[in-house]
């Protein structure tokens, strides 16, 4: 049975099941894709159960807003206090005050329950906060507790660490839900923000453990040293035994699309030991080699995905990539690239600026498609 830690007086599973990134029924496998695959998704939700996962994380666009009916109807035959559900208040998508209830509402049939218990503040930094202030985003989630509509207030952050220092201070906050992988410890400022939020005394839960997908899959000169160290643990193994080493991480969220990926982590945070500084040491070692490879550090959210033109970002990204770390050769990152639609390629790029507004990532999406993307695609 899978370890827990304990969170606000209860037992939360170290490993938390995220559902942005379900198994589908079509090849695109991307966030933004409606198509969820209910049969194979109820199988991790039911495996996940049986093996003491009691964690569910969902968010209003999730699967182009499929995601909330998914799991509220996955988990609707286990007993409600059998289960922690976490949902977000998606603050840009509301362009009054009053659509914050809206949403709220949506979310509430979606999911089919009658609470939340966990609930957070979408995707933060210092512009989403001046919104959620200028709402008044706290107070009606202070008030949807007295309700007893939800029963932990947090928010999720993709900010500057001067943003997260302000939203800190600004509110009593029961957790905060952060980005945290070995890549991004140094990257993303992840070690700063985690103490941050240790010496507020904020329970932290973590996103992006694996970044998306991509420390899973590395270099043949990266796997080989840690298959060195440690012959029998994956190489997401090491990602996510590195994150359930700091002690103020109370549960471990991952987008496991498949029973291979559930039982490796799993196995990993059975009866776990936390890594050794020589273990952590070989971590960082590998995102020191990583670093240098140029890659766009684009974990495939999706969040960019309602470019107006269509554009294909995360796929595009994702070709680039793949040649960067050396899967596949610069003539066949191209040949998939081609298989783009003209319409929908990097050309396509007005510049506008949305997708770069959502960008957990912070990443200049325009002048990529205009400057290396474009260059690289196009020689």
């Amino acid at each position: 049975m899978i370890d827990r830690r304990i969170f606000k007086n209860t037992e939360l599973s170290l490993l938390g099941l995220g559902t942005m990134r379900l198994p589908v029924k079509t090849l695109i496998k991307r966030e933004a894709n409606p198509m969820i695959d209910y049969k194979q998704s109820q199988r991790l939700v039911d495996y996940a159960i049986e093996n003491g996962i009691n964690y569910f994380d969902t968010a209003y666009m999730y699967h182009a807003g499929k995601s909330e009916k998914f799991i509220g109807t996955a988990l609707s035959k286990y007993p409600r206090e059998s289960y922690f559900l976490a949902d977000k208040l998606p603050i840009w998508m509301c362009l009054k005050q009053s659509d914050m209830e809206k949403i709220f509402g949506n979310q509430f049939a979606r999911t089919g329950v009658d609470y939340f218990d966990n609930y957070l503040l979408h995707s933060l930094d210092g512009n989403n906060f001046n919104k959620c202030e200028k709402y008044g985003a706290y107070d009606f989630l202070q008030k949807k507790r007295e309700e007893g509509k939800i029963r932990n207030i947090g928010f999720s952050f993709h900010g500057t660490v001067d943003d997260l220092k302000r939203i800190v201070n600004a509110h009593k906050w029961d957790f905060a839900q952060i980005q945290l992988n070995y890549l991004d410890w140094t990257n993303q400022h992840a070690k700063e923000q985690y103490e941050i939020l240790t010496d507020a005394g904020i329970p932290v839960i973590v996103m992006e453990p694996v970044r998306g997908g991509k420390l899973a899959s590395l270099s043949d000169e990266i796997e080989g040293m840690f298959k060195k160290a440690k012959p029998d643990r994956s190489v997401a193994g090491w990602a996510i035994s590195f994150v359930a080493s700091l002690p103020n991480v109370v549960t471990i969220l991952s987008g496991m699309n498949s029973i291979e990926q559930l039982r490796d982590n799993i196995d990993t945070l059975t009866n776990f030991e936390s890594l050794s500084d020589y273990e952590k040491n070989i971590c960082f070692n590998a995102a020191a080699i990583m670093n240098k490879k140029d890659i766009i550090p684009c974990t495939g959210c999706d969040y960019c995905a309602d470019c107006p033109k269509g554009v294909k970002i995360s796929t595009i990204f994702a070709y680039y990539n793949e040649y960067k770390n050396g899967d596949v050769s610069a003539e066949e990152s191209r040949n998939k690239y081609k298989s783009i639609a003209l319409e929908n390629n990097a050309s396509a790029c007005v510049k506008c600026g949305k997708c770069a507004q959502h960008c957990p990532q912070s990443i200049n999406i325009p002048e990529l498609m205009h400057g290396g993307i474009n260059e690289f695609f196009n020689r």
